[in-house]
């Protein structure tokens, strides 16, 4: 089945979009680890099959220095060598919060995390987590589509 997508999200409520964007910046600049960023916003992406923002999360990861080999391992960060203490506490937090419905945050990985971020690094990871999860249920919900390689594209 080809997807085709549903409305255009960004024309139907362009305040709020527009009030997004402006989060999203804000995220972008917080201070957190550009790296890090890019990488627990592709765990997200992941985790809500969210097409648009993992190939969107890969390609801007690449660009900005990111490997292919930790790309291919996001999915797998448990088993893979590859990410660091701090990136591993990311991607426990991302995915209890992204997930937060079915076991809520434990006070166990809470204080993980505080053995690598700061209160105020928390607070930040944790809003970047909220609104890369507003960016992929918009997208999926829509069906918006990722770019298509020009030999794919018809």
């Amino acid at each position: 089945m080809i997807m085709k997508p549903r409305l255009n999200f960004y024309g139907q409520a362009p305040e709020l979009t527009k009030a997004l964007v402006a989060l999203n910046k804000a995220v972008d600049e917080c201070g957190l680890e550009k790296s890090l960023l890019h990488l627990i916003k592709l765990r997200a992406s992941q985790i809500n099959g969210c097409s648009f923002c993992v190939e969107m999360h890969s390609r801007e990861a690449r660009v900005d220095g990111e490997t292919e080999q930790r790309l291919y391992l996001v999915s797998a960060w448990k088993e893979s060598p590859l990410f660091t203490d701090r990136e591993r506490a990311a991607f426990a937090w991302v995915e209890a919060v992204t997930k937060i419905a079915d076991a809520g945050v434990p006070d166990e990985l809470y204080e993980k995390a505080l053995q690598h971020f700061s209160a105020e690094e928390l607070t930040k990871l944790t809003v970047a987590t909220g609104v890369i999860n507003i960016w992929n249920r918009l997208c999926v919900s829509f069906h918006a589509i990722h770019p298509m390689p020009a030999a794919n594209a018809a």
